[in-house]
């Protein structure tokens, strides 16, 4: 199942790669990996019924939480695997057909459907509940990407946003209320909890948030809103999502924990309660639309409802017939969403009132269509019909045993059962039934273009097992068992499964309320009751669009006032709050004997004066080039101290990080005013010099103190032998960040990304991609031609070389062609050229060499990025574009992705996270060769430093280099 778990994981990371070779034809591939996964399922049949021990995979993940990447599949989570998995592999094979005149645009939609069947398959399989909430949460990210896929569409983009807040937002309740569950029965073990059986006060307020948690994923008032509205979504996201996958989540959730809290004071009134309500809500407004997508949708969050309160009931007989009605919802319902899928790709439209007469033209799907919407409404000999049946025979023996929820059930479940007939067949004569118009003539019928069969094939099976299903109830029956077995039986005995009970009370209320459900149809439509104004003048769409803007109003008015657009009250605040927190912890310390030394190296005492010396003079500099250059001295002095105080590789990072950074000054300064309030003036000198003075004093007295408070041996003291015993290195720095401090620096990077992003995404205003090539517009074959033609100096200035002009001087650098003869420099041109490649190689060496001496990947990434400002500075932004012919963001996620990919490649081999591996061996010509596997962590790093360098020197260099040549051409003063 694990190794299940992980396909599903690799297979959507490659599906949109397949989808690009083989256009709509790779989901024939891709329904290969759900596939495989059902006939698993199939295959552990006989140790799920009992036969054998329960399959059970288990792995520990993080020790130190208790987390375990555990699954079990027991009978509950063996029915939603085969729901998760088959309808998953026919809903890929229908997205064949369906986006076969637009698969070019469906790549990541692939992949995304297919990671999304993989974090279901996990969420119905894990046996710890806190990663069942990080499977919750990972469907609701998946869906917001899936119900958003034409992004293009404000309806839809509205749509995926209002589904992720939804059941983000009860995905943390849940999270919470499992939180409380875990500690209070001190275990993360589902099965555990279901053998602990916890009670008491904690337990019940963990209960109501993972009901909540539970609604909102299922869609049940008053989270039944966002449901509908997610039918802007593509079809097969609506019948895998909405009709098998992630709304069943939360009705497993509630079938998972039914066995021990179902008896639970809040159980009942919020299951039952919100499970009716929702029920009749949604059976009334699908009678009212004329969609047939909706009409779908609205008849879901009724079977949403319905679903709630018989497998929440808590009964073993309402147990099993709410499973029974669970797989007789997957099969008939995304069945009926195919077929709408069918309609809406040959016509063009959903609307009923601009249907007529399909259903001739059309027999074998409306054959599908009749079969799947009778199962929905309970006729025989469907699945649907032996699950009502056997609903209503659980509840009224619970109510005639004297229970007020089994009456509240029972009416509710009654009532529901008329509208979903109504409903029923409200879509079947709207999508292929013959019409009259508003005037009482006949509708001319709709000319039916026949799909391919293959679009067929999946609705049609569907449909088939659905009647399959209800012949073999018996079948059905004895699978299902097991789980109904695990409720408290009471005074009721079990039922059973089957195509006929005889004469019962159950099987008079289900005549009558496919009798009554067929009246109210009929009175509906002669009424033209969808035409009336609705009855509320709210709904809890409307309700969520006023809390949004409240929200929204809210942030606005917050951001107004704390949010001044002043930087110096901004950093003032900062040092502020600094300032009260440490003094404060300062003044309530206990007492320290402090062991101070006035210095330890003679060149502190030349060194620290000279730093103090420039940090006074930076504050009382009025140019900002000055001031910029001043505060660099200071960076200065820190490479002299670190360099005398053995640590060269702190000093060689430390000297160009100032690099970097003097020349990120100087790119930002040129679209400043050159002297320092110019425009605003800074007041409140003093207040500001007592601020800085009390925060320099706060953070000595905290560096001291914290110093002198160390009671045990700090484990940097173990660092040298762990550099070389784990790290197998010699250069503790380099080993600390890549290995022993592998976490931390894998922080750094993500932040480093997000820097680099948040840069470019203030400068960019359309793209970031690399525009900045002279031959980035040409052909490929042109490009690759210029680019083996060498630039020469002639009179003319610098040409491409021709046989005319070959024995002139070959010029410095590529891009000189783009400079205008006053902006170049051939000393710098000379210098770039020289070092260029010499420095690149430099990087590199210090790259390997910094696992047992000085360097590493940080150190040689920014060298390598001191050679493209280099380049840069020689030959603007067109030399930049030549030098590094890529984008900046494919660097940064590359090297991100190595650099996690190498952190967690140990783990598939039974290693710890980071852990490092050494290769030895010896090489002809090179000798003694060691290779650690950590330096491939490294790499990433370098990768990610030299995107961050290009990327600052494309957004504030080239980018605003380009700017302000488009705006003096516009007569703009810049």
């Amino acid at each position: 199942m694990l190794v299940l778990l992980a396909v599903f994981l690799i297979g959507s990371l490659l599906f949109p790669l397949l989808v690009h070779w083989l256009g709509a034809r790779a989901f024939l591939i891709g329904a290969l990996v759900p596939a495989a996964a059902f006939i698993d399922a199939l295959l552990r049949t006989p140790a799920v019924l009992g036969q054998r021990s329960v399959p059970f995979e288990d792995v520990e993940w993080i020790p130190q939480l208790g987390l375990h990447l555990s699954m079990r599949m027991d009978v509950l989570g063996w029915v939603l695997t085969l729901i998760v998995t088959g309808v998953g592999a026919l809903v890929l094979l229908y997205c064949r057909w369906y986006f076969y005149d637009d698969a070019a645009e469906v790549g990541q939609f692939a992949g995304v459907l297919l990671g999304f069947a993989g974090a279901m398959y996990g969420l119905v399989l894990t046996d710890d509940l806190i990663m069942l909430v990080m499977f919750w949460e990972v469907t609701s990210i998946l869906s917001y990407l899936l119900i958003g896929h034409y992004r293009h569409r404000a309806a839809s983009r509205r749509a995926a946003l209002q589904a992720l807040l939804v059941t983000t937002l009860g995905g943390l309740v849940l999270f919470v209320g499992a939180i409380l569950l875990v500690v209070d029965a001190g275990t993360a073990s589902i099965r555990g909890l279901l053998q602990l059986a916890p009670t008491g006060p904690v337990v019940d307020a963990a209960v109501v948030m993972l009901l909540i948690g539970a609604v909102s994923k299922s869609a049940v008032f008053p989270f039944h809103f966002w449901l509908p509205g997610a039918m802007a979504a593509p079809t097969p996201v609506s019948a895998y999502l909405h009709a098998a996958a992630m709304v069943k989540a939360g009705i497993y959730l509630i079938a998972r924990f039914a066995p021990i809290f179902a008896l639970s004071a809040p159980w009942r009134p919020i299951v039952i309660g919100l499970g009716v309500l929702t029920l009749l809500l949604g059976g009334i407004q699908a009678l009212r639309e004329t969609d047939l997508k909706r009409i779908l949708a609205f008849g879901t969050v009724s079977q949403l409802g319905f679903f709630s309160v018989v497998i929440g009931y808590g009964t073993p007989g309402a147990a099993l017939a709410g499973l029974a009605l669970v797989i007789a919802h997957a099969l008939f319902k995304s069945a009926l969403f195919l077929i709408v899928g069918v309609i809406d790709r040959q016509l063009s439209t959903r609307d009923l009132t601009e249907l007529s007469g399909v259903g001739r033209q059309a027999p074998v799907m409306a054959t599908a269509a009749f079969i799947a919407a009778g199962s929905m409404m309970g006729i025989a000999p469907t699945i649907g019909y032996v699950a009502k049946e056997s609903t209503l025979t659980a509840l009224l023996e619970d109510a005639q045993h004297g229970s007020m929820w089994g009456w509240v059930a029972l009416i509710g479940v009654t009532a529901g059962a008329v509208l979903t007939a109504a409903y029923g067949c409200r879509f079947l004569w709207g999508a292929f039934w013959r019409k009259k118009d508003l005037h009482g003539a006949r509708m001319p019928e709709t000319e039916w273009p026949d799909p391919p069969v293959g679009f067929l094939a999946s609705p049609i099976v569907l449909a088939g097992l659905s009647i399959a299903a209800g012949i073999g109830a018996p079948a059905v029956d004895v699978v299902l068992q097991g789980y109904a077995q695990t409720l408290d039986p009471g005074p009721e005995e079990i039922g059973h499964l089957a195509l006929w009970h005889g004469l019962e009370p159950a099987l008079l209320l289900s005549l009558a309320a496919i009798a009554a459900g067929i009246g109210v149809f009929v009175l509906s439509i002669r009424s033209g009751w969808h035409r009336w104004p609705r009855m509320l003048r709210h709904t809890a769409a409307d309700v969520y669009y006023v809390v949004m803007r409240g929200v929204d109003r809210l942030s606005v008015l917050t951001t107004s006032l704390t949010q001044r657009g002043s930087l110096p009250l901004y950093v003032g605040t900062i040092f502020v709050v600094l300032l009260a927190a440490e003094a404060t912890a300062l003044i309530g310390a206990r007492p320290a004997q402090l062991e101070l030394s006035a210095w330890h190296t003679p060149t502190q005492l030349v060194v620290a004066p000279i730093m103090a010396i420039a940090g006074v003079v930076a504050v009382r500099a009025r140019k900002r080039y000055t001031g910029v250059v001043l505060v660099s001295v200071t960076g200065l002095g820190m490479v002299v101290l670190f360099a005398t105080s053995g640590a060269p590789d702190l000093a060689l990072t430390q000297i160009l990080v100032e690099t970097v950074t003097m020349v990120t000054f100087a790119l930002v300064l040129r679209r400043l005013p050159s002297r320092l309030g110019e425009h605003n003036a800074s007041v409140g000198r003093l207040p500001r010099a007592v601020l800085a003075v009390g925060v320099g004093v706060t953070m000595a007295l905290v560096a001291i103190l914290a110093t002198q408070a160390r009671i045990f041996d700090p484990i940097s003291v173990d660092f040298p032998q762990l550099a070389y015993e784990f790290g197998h290195g010699r250069n503790v720095v380099n080993v600390a960040l890549v290995d022993l401090r592998g976490w931390d620096t894998m922080g750094e990077l993500s932040v480093l990304v997000l820097a680099a992003t948040g840069v470019a995404s203030l400068v960019f205003v359309t793209h970031r991609a690399d525009l900045l090539s002279a031959t980035r517009d040409l052909p490929p074959t042109e490009r690759r031609r210029t680019a083996r033609r060498p630039l020469v100096e002639t009179a003319e200035g610098l040409r491409f070389q021709t046989p005319e002009n070959r024995g002139a001087p070959r010029a410095w650098l590529v891009s000189g062609t783009q400079l205008k003869a006053e902006d170049r420099s051939i000393l710098l041109e000379v210098i770039v050229r020289v070092l260029f490649h010499t420095i690149i190689v430099v990087s590199i060496f210090l790259l390997f060499a910094g696992h047992n001496g000085p360097g590493g990947g940080f150190a040689g990434g920014l060298v390598a990025g001191m050679a493209l400002v280099m380049r840069y500075i020689a030959g603007g932004r067109w030399e930049l574009g030549a030098a590094a012919p890529t984008d900046a963001g494919r660097l940064l996620g590359f090297g991100l992705v190595l650099s996690v990919g190498a952190a967690l490649l140990p783990v598939l081999f039974g290693m710890t996270a980071l852990q490092s591996t050494l290769w030895e061996g010896t090489l002809p010509l090179v000798g003694h060769v060691e290779f650690v596997s950590s330096t491939v962590f490294d790499i990433g790093v370098y990768l990610v430093v030299i995107g961050l360098a290009l990327d600052v020197l494309r957004s504030l260099g080239a980018e605003v280099d380009r700017q302000t040549v488009e705006m003096r051409k516009r007569g703009v003063r810049v």
